[in-house]
C-alpha cells in the first residue's frame, strides 16, 4: 500500500511545500484519518495520543479553507480555535502562523489569553482576524469590549475537548457558543474523552465522523512506563537520587499543588539540583520565563501542577516523573504523554505508597495498565498499611467515592438537576 502524503490527503502544493519546511515529513495517523473529512466540511471528534500530530490536523485544513475562500471582514472571525490554558493558546496559534506563513496572502491570526494585559490583544483586533485562538475567559472579555464578533465564524474547534466540556467550563462555553452562528463546522480534538461528557459532545456535533488514531504509541509504547514504591516523605530525596543517578537533562515533575511546586522545587535546590516551579498563581510573564529557562536548559527540574498536563511541547523533554499521582486516569494520559512526542522514546515514572496504592490501580483499570512496583535500593518504603485517610499525600483522588465536582458532572451528563 503506497504510504499517504500531504497532497494525497488533498492539501494544496503550497501547504504541503510548508509541512516540509516545518519538518512534517509525512502525514501523521491523525493527520492521515483527518484531514480529507474536514476538507470535506465534515464535523469532526479526533481522539489521538498526545505528540501525534493533533494540532496539525486540523491546522492545515483550516488554513486552506481560508485560503481558498479569504475575506476578511473587520472585527469579524472564520476560524475560532478554544483551548482550556494560556499555554497552549500560544502554541496553536504558532502553528497556525508557521504554517499559513507559505501562503500567497497569510492569515491574520491573533492568541488571546489572560495574565497579560488586555489592551494590546484589542489594538491587534482592530485590523480583524482570520484566526481567534483563545482562552473563553478572554475571549469574552474582549467580546465585551466590542473588540471582535463572532457572527460569521465558519469552523470552531475545540482542543483539549474534554477540558472544555467540563463543568468548570460551561458557563463561559455556553456564552460563546450563543454568540456563534448555526451553521458553522465543529471539530473536537484531545488525547482522552471521558463518557460523562459524551452527551454534551454529541450535542454540539452534527453527523460528526469519529477519527481515533491508535499510534504505534498505543500499541507498542515508545514511553516506558516504571512505578516506583516509596514513603511519600522521602519521594524529594528519591528523586533528586533519580535525577542524579540517572545523569537526566530536563525533568518534567506533576504534584498536586502549587504550594508543592514551591516545596518541592525549594527542596531541591537545597540539594543542589537546579529546579523551578510553575503554577497558575504566577503572572503570565513569569509563567513564560520559567518555560524558556526549561526549555534552554537552565534548569534540571521543573516542578508543575497539572498546568503543565495539556498544551506544553518541550522538544527532547525526556522524563516525566508523578510526584503525585493525577487525580483521573485521563490526567494520567497527558502529563505522560509530555514525553515521547513524536514517536521519539520517553520515560515516565510513578511513585506510589500505601496510601496512594489503591489510587493507582484504579489508573491502571481505566488505561489497561499492570505495571510492576520496584523499590529503589537504599528507599526501600516503610509504611505498609495506608493512613487512616485514604487521601493523604495524594492532593485528593479520584475513585474512592464522588466529589461535588464528580456528581456535577454526572449530572450534566444525565440532563439531571445536581
Amino acid at each position: 500500500m503506497t504510504a499517504a502524503t500531504f497532497e494525497s490527503l488533498g492539501l494544496a502544493p503550497a501547504l504541503a511545500h510548508a509541512c516540509k519546511e516545518v519538518g512534517y515529513l509525512a502525514p501523521s495517523a491523525i493527520q492521515v484519518e483527518a484531514i480529507p473529512p474536514l476538507l470535506r466540511g465534515q464535523d469532526l471528534l479526533g481522539l489521538a495520543p498526545t505528540g501525534s500530530g493533533k494540532t496539525a490536523a486540523f491546522v492545515l485544513p483550516l488554513l486552506q479553507r481560508l485560503a481558498e475562500g479569504r475575506q476578511r471582514a473587520f472585527r469579524r472571525v472564520r476560524v475560532l480555535v478554544l483551548v482550556p490554558t494560556r499555554e497552549l493558546a500560544t502554541q496553536v496559534g504558532e502553528v497556525f502562523r508557521r504554517l499559513g506563513g507559505a501562503s500567497a496572502h497569510p492569515p491574520r491570526v491573533s492568541i488571546l489569553h489572560g495574565g497579560v494585559s488586555v489592551n494590546p490583544q484589542m489594538m491587534a483586533l482592530r485590523g480583524g482576524a482570520d484566526i481567534v485562538v483563545a482562552t473563553p475567559g478572554r475571549l469574552l472579555d474582549l467580546m465585551e469590549r466590542n473588540a471582535l464578533r463572532l457572527d460569521i465564524v465558519e469552523a470552531l474547534v475545540l482542543d483539549e475537548a474534554d477540558r472544555l466540556l467540563d463543568l468548570g467550563f460551561a458557563a463561559e462555553r455556553e456564552r460563546v457558543l450563543a454568540a456563534l452562528p448555526a451553521q458553522r463546522q465543529n471539530l473536537l480534538f484531545s488525547a482522552t474523552f471521558p463518557a460523562e461528557v459524551q452527551a454534551l459532545a454529541d450535542a454540539l456535533l452534527r453527523d460528526a465522523v469519529r477519527v481515533e488514531a491508535a499510534t504505534q504509541a498505543r500499541s507498542e509504547p515508545q514511553i516506558t512506563q516504571r512505578v516506583i514504591a516509596v514513603d511519600a516523605p522521602r519521594r524529594t530525596e528519591l528523586l533528586r537520587h533519580l535525577v542524579e543517578e540517572g545523569k537526566w537533562p530536563r525533568v518534567l515533575v506533576f504534584v498536586a499543588t502549587r504550594h508543592a511546586t514551591e516545596h518541592v522545587a525549594a527542596k531541591l535546590r537545597a540539594r543542589g539540583v537546579q529546579a523551578a516551579a510553575l503554577h497558575g498563581e504566577l503572572s503570565q510573564g513569569g509563567r513564560t520565563d520559567v518555560l524558556r529557562g526549561f526549555k534552554e536548559g537552565a534548569w534540571t527540574v521543573l516542578v508543575t501542577t497539572d498546568l503543565a498536563g495539556r498544551g506544553i511541547d518541550i522538544a527532547g523533554l525526556d522524563v516525566v516523573v508523578n510526584y503525585d499521582l493525577p487525580r483521573s486516569a485521563d490526567d494520567y494520559v497527558h502529563r505522560i504523554g509530555r514525553t515521547g512526542r513524536a514517536g521519539a522514546a520517553g520515560l515516565a515514572i510513578s511513585f506510589t505508597s500505601a496510601a496512594t496504592e489503591p489510587h493507582l490501580r484504579l489508573i491502571e483499570k481505566r488505561n489497561g495498565l499492570a505495571l510492576p512496583r520496584e523499590q529503589v535500593p537504599g528507599f526501600e518504603p516503610v509504611e505498609t498499611e495506608a493512613p487512616p485517610r485514604a487521601d493523604a499525600g495524594t492532593g485528593g483522588i479520584k475513585g474512592r467515592r464522588p466529589s461535588k465536582k464528580d456528581k456535577l458532572r454526572a449530572a450534566a451528563a444525565k440532563g439531571a438537576p445536581p
